[in-house]
C-alpha cells in the first residue's frame, strides 16, 4: 500500500513539473510576468547545475567506496540544489519567457541537438529521481541500486548539459 501511494504522488508531483514548466513556457507570458530582476537567475541556475553535477559525481565516489552516510547527504543536496534550480528556472522564464539562440552557422549544429536531448532528459529525471530516493528512504536498496544506475548517469547528463546550454546561449553566442 505505501509503494502505491509513493507511486501515485510521485506521478503527481511529475506530472505538476511538466505542466508547471509548459505553463511557463505555452501559458500567456503577459500574465505572468512582473517587475522582478531576475537577471542573475541564468547564472545562478547555471552555478546550481554544475554544484549539483560535482555533488553527484562525489557521492558516487563515495557509495563505491560503502560510505552511506557522505553519499546520502550528496545526493540530498543535489536533489535540493536541482529543486531550487527548477522553482529559479520557472521564475525567471515567466518573467523573460523563451531565450532565442543568437549563435549562427555550425554552433547551432550542436547547440539544438543538445538542447533537445537535454530537456527529454530533464523531464524523466523527475520521477526517476523522486524513484530512487523514494527507495533509498524506504531501505528498499536493492530497488534503490537498479533505478540509481539509470538515474544517476541521466542525472549527471541533465546537470552537465544545464552549464553547457547555459554557457552557449548566455556567454557564447551574441543575443539578438
Amino acid at each position: 500500500m505505501k509503494d502505491r501511494v509513493a507511486i501515485a504522488s510521485i506521478s503527481i508531483v511529475s506530472v505538476l513539473v511538466l505542466a508547471g514548466v509548459g505553463i511557463v513556457f505555452l501559458g500567456q507570458r503577459g500574465a505572468i510576468r512582473g517587475n522582478l530582476d531576475v537577471s542573475a537567475l541564468p547564472a545562478m541556475n547555471a552555478f546550481l547545475n554544475g554544484t549539483s553535477a560535482m555533488l553527484l559525481t562525489v557521492g558516487y565516489f563515495f557509495i563505491r567506496r560503502k560510505w552511506v552516510t557522505p553519499h546520502k547527504v550528496c545526493m540530498l543536496t543535489a536533489f535540493g540544489l536541482s529543486s531550487l534550480f527548477l522553482v529559479s528556472y520557472l521564475v525567471y522564464h515567466s518573467q523573460v519567457g523563451s531565450v532565442p539562440f543568437g549563435g549562427i552557422g555550425f554552433i547551432r549544429m550542436i547547440y539544438f541537438p543538445l538542447l533537445i536531448s537535454h530537456i527529454v532528459l530533464a523531464a524523466f529525471i523527475v520521477p526517476l529521481a523522486l524513484f530512487t530516493i523514494y527507495r533509498a528512504l524506504n531501505d528498499q536498496f536493492e530497488k534503490h541500486k537498479r533505478i540509481a544506475r539509470l538515474t544517476l548517469p541521466v542525472w549527471f547528463y541533465v546537470s552537465v548539459t544545464g552549464v553547457i546550454v547555459y554557457w552557449m546561449l548566455y556567454r557564447l553566442a551574441p543575443r539578438p
